[in-house]
């Protein structure tokens, strides 16, 4: 275990470098940000004067060095828009988009799970190919079309809900968090829905398939034989053997909510790190640009790697120091 640890921590370095590389050198020939952050009318000297200030009157091959030497020490550059070290503007907006999407896979999962089981242990009820058809459509509609029907429904015709913007926050372990008390969670439900409907859609068909597979395996049948109760063979034995590919699942599309929530956070107007970076995009702002892509790749080889220790831990036949 200790020797898969590590590796994945050499993994993680490598992968961090080579995102760092394409990432700059990308950013580095779309366009000035001196043109954006200067005004329009300011004359050439103080322009010049503007990209020293920045450091960008140097060579891109010395201001990548720069960049690597500060990012050994965790420091990132310095925002060309908000005058602050990059990683801490992500970081002030890290909670937002984890509580957005730490809501999203609850729903997702709380309902998926139970609707899938239900869709696989009766597949020709008419409720089965209710809740298939269902996931289709979720499959199917685009993030940014739901958004605004979302918004349409339940902000502007009911008026039930907040359509914009992230209610009142508390302080929890030093973080601002706002789906703790009805105040702030009803501003987090319609963009959290939002998000959460294609992984939803996702984990009921995974879910199902899982069941339909599982039940015509020998250890049900013979669990059913020994005249064990129904509850007992679902919730003991098929649900077990199903949460181990659907631990996979849900761990890495977690992931994907975090670095996706960009349509859904522009169109509710969510302050969290990918409206940030939509912005900072527009703006050429490339060290908040290239911090958060490195953000986002850690996150994503961390919950990778806290799969891989929960898929072991779930399925004993699985030795990670052994076969990685």
């Amino acid at each position: 275990m200790t020797v898969f640890i590590l590796r994945r921590l050499l993994q993680t370095l490598l992968v961090l470098a080579a995102t760092s590389l394409l990432v700059f050198f990308g950013l580095y020939v779309i366009g000035d940000p001196v043109e954006i952050l200067v005004n329009p009318v300011a004359d050439e000297v103080e322009k010049a004067r503007a990209r020293a200030a920045l450091g960008l009157d140097k060579p891109v091959i010395e201001q990548y060095w720069v960049f690597l030497k500060g990012a050994v020490t965790g420091e990132l550059g310095t925002s060309f828009v908000f005058g602050r070290p990059a990683m801490d503007v992500i970081l002030e907006r890290m909670p937002a988009t984890l509580e957005l999407a730490f809501l999203a896979m609850v729903m997702a999962v709380a309902l998926g799970v139970p609707l899938g089981l239900y869709a696989g242990l009766r597949p020709n009820s008419w409720p089965a190919k209710t809740i298939m058809a269902a996931s289709i459509v979720g499959f199917s509609l685009p993030t940014f079309w739901v958004g605004l029907l979302l918004i349409l429904v339940f902000a502007v015709q009911l008026g039930w809900l907040p359509s914009t913007g992230r209610g009142p926050t508390q302080e929890v372990l030093g973080l601002q968090i706002s789906i703790l008390h009805w105040g702030g969670l009803k501003y987090a439900l319609l963009p959290a829905l939002n998000l959460a409907l294609f992984k939803l859609s996702l984990i009921i068909r995974l879910t199902r398939a899982q069941v339909r597979e599982q039940s015509l395996l020998d250890y049900i049948k013979f669990a059913r034989a020994k005249g064990l109760p129904r509850h007992r063979v679902i919730g003991v034995h098929l649900l077990k053997n199903i949460l181990i590919p659907l631990v996979t699942v849900i761990g890495l599309e977690l992931g994907s909510v975090i670095a996706f929530a960009v349509v859904t956070e522009t169109i509710f107007a969510w302050p969290g790190m990918g409206k940030l970076v939509i912005d900072s995009i527009f703006q050429l702002d490339r060290p908040v640009v290239v911090a958060y892509l490195m953000m986002i790749v850690f996150m994503f080889i961390l919950i990778n790697l806290v799969v891989d220790l929960a898929y072991s831990a779930l399925d004993p036949r699985v030795r990670l120091a052994e076969h990685r």
